[in-house]
Parts: C-alpha cells; sequence; structure tokens
C-alpha cells in the first residue's frame, strides 16, 4: 500500500499570474485543493517540498495529507503542471477526499521473474502495452504497484486483465474489455516491416486508452 505523504503549505492570499509568479520566484508553488462538497481553497508550497514528494516515485497514486493553517486536509493529487523547459512544476491540483473514499488511480506495472519466461529466454521481447492500470481502490488501500509475473510465458503470448490477480478490494476502471497489458514477441517481427509490430501494438494501445 502506497505511505501517506505530508505536505505543509500556507493559503494564497493573492491569485492571478502576477501573484503566482511571485510566489514561484520565490520558491513556492502555487497549488489548489478541491472536491468533497467544500469550496475550493488557494494554497502554495514550497518547492524543494514538493520536489522530495514526487520524487518518491508514487505522488501521483498516495494520499498526501495537505497542512494549511493548523488543519491537515486528505488530499489526492489530480495533475502537476510543469514548466515545458526547466521541468518545473508550475501549480498543483489537490482532491479532497474523506479516510475510506473510492477513488481512481493509476497505478504502475511491474513485471517479475523475466529469466522464467521461456519466450523471453530464446530472444523475445517484453511489449508493454499498458505501463499503468486505472484501478478504483479504497483511499486507504491505494497499492504502490501491479506485480506480473512472467513465469511460463511463450513467444506469441499475450497478458490480459484477466490473467492476473487484482489486490483486494481493487477493480479496474476499464469494464467494458479484457485489454491487454504486455505481449511476448519475437525479435524479428519488431523488425519487420519497418516497425510494421511496433505500430501495431501502439495502435492497440491507444485504442484501449
Amino acid at each position: 500500500m502506497s505511505d501517506q505523504l505530508t505536505l505543509s503549505a500556507e493559503a494564497r492570499e493573492r491569485n492571478g499570474k502576477g501573484a503566482s509568479r511571485d510566489l514561484r520566484n520565490n520558491g513556492r508553488v502555487p497549488a489548489v485543493i478541491y472536491g468533497n462538497k467544500e469550496d475550493p481553497a488557494s494554497i502554495h508550497v514550497e518547492e524543494k517540498a514538493l520536489f522530495k514528494l514526487l520524487h518518491t516515485g508514487h505522488f501521483m497514486n498516495s494520499v498526501v495529507m495537505v497542512e494549511v493553517g493548523g488543519k491537515a486536509v486528505r488530499t489526492l493529487p489530480k495533475d502537476v503542471q510543469f514548466h515545458p523547459v526547466t521541468d518545473r512544476p508550475l501549480h498543483v491540483d489537490f482532491l479532497r477526499i474523506s479516510e475510506h473514499a473510492t477513488v481512481t488511480v493509476q497505478v504502475p506495472v511491474i513485471f517479475t521473474n523475466e529469466d522464467a519466461s521461456p519466450g523471453l529466454k530464446r530472444g523475445g521481447v517484453l511489449n508493454i502495452v499498458r505501463h499503468e492500470l486505472d484501478l478504483v481502490v479504497d483511499a486507504a488501500h491505494i497499492p504502490d504497484d501491479i506485480t506480473i509475473d512472467l513465469s511460463g510465458y511463450e513467444v506469441g503470448d499475450s497478458i490480459h486483465l484477466s490473467n492476473i490477480t487484482l489486490p483486494k478490494g481493487a477493480a479496474s476502471a476499464i469494464e467494458d474489455r479484457d485489454f491487454t497489458i504486455a505481449t511476448i514477441v519475437a525479435p524479428s517481427a519488431l523488425k519487420s516491416s519497418d516497425g510494421d509490430s511496433d505500430t501495431a501494438a501502439e495502435g492497440e494501445g491507444e485504442a484501449e486508452a
């Protein structure tokens, strides 16, 4: 389960582009907390502290307790805007949630036991169609990742949603199809027809997104 993170914040006294620019020039990042039938709250957080949480690798699928005005607000990060050149965070959106709210999060997929896959041992290539899964879970039980065991998979095999076991209480946000997560393909298939195989895999991912 993802760790609960904590982030200190201060209320924003002014809004607008000029005020936001002044905050960024002083090492702060404008943000907003919204949802849960309450008015939006404009805040700002320390850029260094935000960077630290972003570098945990699971910021977007963790509960973040935002401490502002002596009160801790339970939130889920929904969006982080970055500068297109410097990659500095420009703005953050936080969604207020209750302790056991049902939330939709993107959870990364991790593949294990590649050495136990006959297809990969013979030179096959793991073609990942989905690097993350959209899951509906209890906010208090958000998984860090979904682990997929590659043991026994041969060249030509596909791994679908139905082939994996989701954590207890978690469900796929996509309910209308048994989508492909990854396939084991032969190296020659990747090189044939000037990459037609890659294009097909990308098309499948786009169709299922």
